[in-house]
């Protein structure tokens, strides 16, 4: 029998879980745009559908390029090496 998973956020409910009532995204927030080049920070918001892992919740990034209404950035996970993901336009912010 092998053990399955049980997807990517198992034990991290309570870390995720808004003890409030949670905000809702506006319509400035839903339509964002950024240029080849700009540095972000990615901030995930309460939108659990096409949310980025936790592990990158504040982590400054470069914009490499667009893909539909997500951005492609890259970032330095340590001195050698680089991380490249795909992170929808309401999960990024301008530092």
């Amino acid at each position: 029998m092998t053990q399955r998973s049980h997807g990517t956020f198992i034990g991290r409910t309570r870390n995720l879980a808004r003890h409030h009532k949670p905000s809702r995204l506006g319509i400035s927030q839903l339509i964002k745009s950024f240029e080849v080049g700009d540095k972000v920070v990615i901030v995930p918001k309460s939108n659990f559908r096409n949310i980025p892992h936790p592990r990158y919740r504040g982590q400054v990034a470069t914009v490499i390029e667009k893909r539909g209404g997500s951005y492609v950035v890259q970032f330095n996970v340590s001195k050698y090496t680089k991380r490249t993901i795909i992170v929808p336009q309401m999960h990024l912010n301008k530092p």
